[in-house]
């Protein structure tokens, strides 16, 4: 579990289904350890079989494949409010800034630089402030029906992962997260970063996301062979250590209101996705292209109503309450408009 050279510490769940207290307990304490000093860590053995996964990006790359007028037939709805349907690229720009309400400096400053992505996002159909966002139903047959499974499936998976944190950080009951978590609330993204010529990425033309912290409880992310996710060491401010892909594990970190919610005791660390390595890069027409990238995050949140506030076993005299306590709907909200800053404009092609 040492952090040896920048690298990411991995955590086999594969004997937390065997329900032992001992095992429950050792996991929790690996998993709490790896998000107290690095605020990322692989998951292996997580629940999910390799051939769901496979499945999964299969949809993914077929959405994408889709032509630009069809995709355009499930648009993200105007604003930072909603977050669901298809985002094409040059739409979305991410920003660690928190704007206040009619900062328009702020938001020109933060569309310099356009995100060369698109994705497509989908939530509960319970959700009533949330509503998706659906291609019409004969564009790609099947698709509504495996994302929403896969929704659901990816649940389970937190579950079990906030379950662990619970014992890691010391509370009694192993179940205390998921009382303000009925999964409701969460987020399944489909990710793609298409082909982009290497020296518009490394002379800032263009970024495929530049580094943020995310905002929820946890973020489960599932990312294809290409590499290009950075997280922040945490003892070097501003330097950045690869997240290498690792096959069928699935990249767990820690949310800014989970942070918040432990005060400070858990670290929700800055990443981002940058130039892929050299050598799957390819040359066309003189050019050095970047290799495609799919990746699919799962953010977790607690429900819209839920009142954060820090909990009593990360406090002490050493380590006085640092927030006061928050809506989680509030907290989001605030958050969605400095974090997703729509760009101006159409749609820009992708090849």
């Amino acid at each position: 579990m040492a952090l040896e050279q920048g690298t990411i510490p991995v955590v086999d769940f594969g004997a937390w289904s065997k329900g032992s207290t001992e095992d429950k307990k050792r996991i929790g304490r690996e998993l709490t350890d790896a998000c107290r000093r690095v605020g990322f860590v692989y998951i292996v053995s997580h629940g999910v079989p390799s051939d769901i996964l496979e499945e999964a990006f299969g949809w993914s790359k077929k959405l994408f494949d889709l032509p630009q007028e069809k995709k355009m037939m499930a648009p993200h709805p105007p604003g930072p409010n909603v977050h669901r349907g298809y985002s094409w690229p040059g739409l979305e720009k991410v920003s660690q800034d928190i704007i206040k309400d009619g900062d328009e400096t702020k938001e020109a400053e933060n569309r310099k630089i356009s995100d060369f992505k698109e994705s497509y996002e989908i939530g509960s159909e319970e959700s009533k402030t949330q509503p998706n966002v659906w291609l019409p139903g004969d564009i790609l047959l099947g698709f509504r029906e495996f994302t929403t499974q896969f929704y659901w499936r990816c649940f389970e998976v937190a579950k079990d992962l906030l379950r662990a944190l619970a014992i890691g950080v010391g509370l009694e009951d192993e179940n205390f997260f998921l009382r303000f978590h009925s999964g409701i609330n969460n987020q399944l993204r489909l990710l793609h970063y298409p082909s982009i010529e290497a020296e518009k990425l490394s002379n800032d033309v263009v970024a495929r996301m530049p580094a943020h912290s995310d905002w929820g409880t946890i973020t489960m992310l599932f990312q294809d062979d290409c590499g290009g996710l950075q997280v922040e060491h945490p003892r070097a401010p501003g330097h950045f250590v690869d997240a290498t892909p690792m096959k069928n594990a699935l990249v767990m970190n820690v949310g800014d209101l989970l942070m918040r919610w432990s005060n400070d005791f858990l670290k929700s660390t800055l990443h981002r996705v940058t130039l892929p390595p050299v050598r799957d890069n390819t040359q066309i027409d003189g050019k050095l292209m970047t290799k495609s990238r799919y990746s699919i995050p799962y953010f977790v949140s607690p429900d819209e109503k839920s009142v954060i506030e820090c909990l009593s076993v990360c406090t002490d005299e050493e380590h006085p309450i640092k927030y006061e306590p928050v809506v989680q709907e509030d907290y989001r909200r605030m958050r969605a408009r400095g974090q997703y800053v729509e760009a101006v404009g159409t749609p820009v092609p992708v090849s």
